[in-house]
């Protein structure tokens, strides 16, 4: 260790090109962040309206329209009750959904979410194509 010398001139450290890369990467995982966000927020709030609805009805009907006035008090826009899928499973009656969210980037860019949810204990079903 005695006999190395270290150059006096030396430089550590990142470069301004490094920086402005980074900062940019940083910006436009920002900015995606900030579109996928409020989707995200919004599918966890119907999973929570479907488990309310479920909970609240005991016919198809009365279940869509508590999932409709959830929906409603929690600023659901992409699904409405209609759109809820119920059916009886081993005597019991399961409300899924499945939707897709499309995100406008810049020019023809765009994410496609595609969002499900079930109220069954093995999980949501496929999506039928």
């Amino acid at each position: 260790m005695r006999g190395m010398q270290f150059p006096a001139n030396r430089q550590r450290g990142i470069s301004l090109t490094g920086l402005i890369v980074v900062l940019a990467l940083i910006g436009v995982i920002g900015v995606l962040a900030m579109k996928i966000l409020p989707t995200y927020s919004e599918y966890r709030s119907v999973s929570a309206a479907i488990a309310k609805a479920k909970t609240a009805g005991g016919t198809p009907q009365e279940i869509r329209a508590s999932f409709d006035r959830s929906a409603e008090v929690n600023y659901i826009s992409s699904i409405s009750g209609r759109d809820l899928t119920i059916e009886r499973v081993d005597g019991e009656l399961e409300v899924s959904f499945a939707y897709d969210k499309k995100i406008h980037l810049a020019g023809p860019a765009s994410v496609l979410l595609e969002y499900s949810g079930s109220t069954a204990k093995a999980g949501p079903a496929a999506k039928p194509e």
